[in-house]
């Protein structure tokens, strides 16, 4: 295939350097802004095309060497190439970007970012496993950069949690050697503070020789080993008999327990961070009456309820909310109570949605919070702390704030995902 130069102008949205060649836009894998490339096409499109680096002719000075071997083969990471620092200068300015084209709206401050150890950080996620017959062994791993129809044959991980990370390969052999080899699709794993986990799917019963072998690995590496023969309702534990997942928040004298499949934030470190920001922007009074909307396991919740009156986290997952309610229990917070809804459809009659709160956190999944906005904040609530995981339904959302009569006081990026694109944010709302 034809190799070809090409100037690199920007950071795509998926950290892919992006030329401009013939007037079309080029996504041009492993390339950073500022450099002089060597590439190739890989597949072309009506309005864009896809490119690799073949080679760096004029490197730019935020150029660095990716750690994990396995960059630019897994998909796992795309920005292990470039500096810390200029990472999170892109985040903050694909952040303002979509402030400005999405929200029409731009904060009055910027908050400094967020940061953490950006190595080893990944408690929670899910390998891919494909017995591949032209190899005629198991890989374990992410999918491949290049081509996400393939799992990517790795040895290790350099951000997922140290007892979890260097044993990919461990994982692969392991699974090669059971009799139900060609009939697990995935691994699921989850570090608690002082467990963690490994759940295996599989489409088809294990034998008792299988059984053996995942619980001696349990034994030897230290792992709780579950097994999921059907969906999560399915899952159970083979070794130990009744594991026990769970992270503290030392900061609020609070501790939540967990099932290995349950939303938690990956990165346990920024968690913590993430938490003191929160709690500082809501500014919370001993008489306040706080709302958490997308409240998972009550992670924010439980914390708030150290420091306010009465806080109620609504939450659309049944199990979630139990388990929120069960926390806060073991805790002793009868300050905090929990409610299951829905809150993409309209819940505006709900007891929670017509009561008077003092302050709103919003939490929501990439979609955002827009359904929500459509009848909350209701007047008496002065301040809106919204987290969130897509910097362009925050931007819509907050463009929706300020119609409503607030000020987007200050934002910044948080580095939830180190070595990746995603941009995780949090951004403080006051009534004007």
């Amino acid at each position: 295939m034809t190799e070809f130069e090409a100037t690199i102008t920007d950071l795509s949205h998926d950290g892919r350097g992006v030329a401009r060649i013939d007037n079309k836009a080029t996504f041009v894998s492993g390339a950073l802004p500022g450099e002089r490339v060597l590439l190739k096409y890989r597949k072309r499109h009506r309005n864009y095309d896809d490119a690799e680096v073949v080679s760096v002719i004029e490197a730019s000075p935020d150029r660095v060497e990716p750690k994990c071997r396995h960059f630019g083969q897994c998909s796992g990471c795309s920005l292990q190439h470039l500096a810390p620092a200029a990472q999170i200068a892109a985040k903050q300015h694909v952040l303002a970007e979509n402030f400005e084209r999405i929200g029409k709206v731009a904060p009055e401050s910027w908050m400094p970012p967020l940061t953490d150890e950006p190595w080893g950080y990944r408690r929670k996620g899910r390998f891919s496993v494909r017995f591949v017959n032209k190899k005629d062994r198991v890989l374990v791993g992410f999918r491949e950069e290049s081509n996400p129809r393939f799992v990517a044959d790795i040895e290790r991980c350099e951000v997922i949690h140290p007892a979890i990370g260097p044993k990919v390969g461990l994982l692969a052999t392991l699974v090669q050697n059971l009799d139900v080899a060609r009939d697990i699709p995935q691994i699921e794993f989850a570090a608690g503070d002082d467990t963690v986990a490994l759940v295996f799917r599989h489409l088809s019963p294990m034998s008792g020789r299988d059984r053996e072998t995942l619980t001696a690995f349990g034994k030897a590496h230290g792992f709780a080993i579950y097994l999921q023969p059907g969906n999560h309702s399915s899952v159970h534990a083979l070794w130990p008999e009744s594991p026990r997942l769970a992270f503290g928040i030392p900061a609020a004298g609070v501790e939540l327990e967990f099932l290995p499949l349950d939303f938690v934030q990956v990165n346990a470190g920024m968690n913590q961070r993430m938490l003191a920001r929160t709690l500082e922007l809501l500014d919370l009074k001993p008489t306040d009456r706080v709302l958490d909307l997308f409240c998972g396991l009550g992670n924010f919740t439980l914390p708030i309820a150290r420091h306010a009156a009465d806080v109620v986290g609504v939450e659309g997952e049944h199990g979630l909310v139990e388990r929120a309610a069960a926390n806060a229990t073991r805790n002793g917070l009868a300050n905090a109570s929990f409610r299951v809804a829905n809150l993409f459809d309209d819940q505006r009659n709900e007891p929670w949605a017509k009561a008077s709160w003092d302050k709103l956190l919003l939490d929501p999944p990439r979609a955002g919070a827009d359904k929500v906005l459509e009848y909350l904040p209701r007047k008496g609530t002065d301040r809106v702390v919204y987290v969130s995981c897509h910097p362009g339904s925050l931007a819509r959302d907050a463009g929706i704030l300020v119609e409503k009569g607030f000020r987007l006081v200050s934002a910044g990026v948080m580095d939830m995902f180190p070595h990746t694109a995603h941009v995780e944010s949090i951004a403080l709302f006051e009534r004007r």
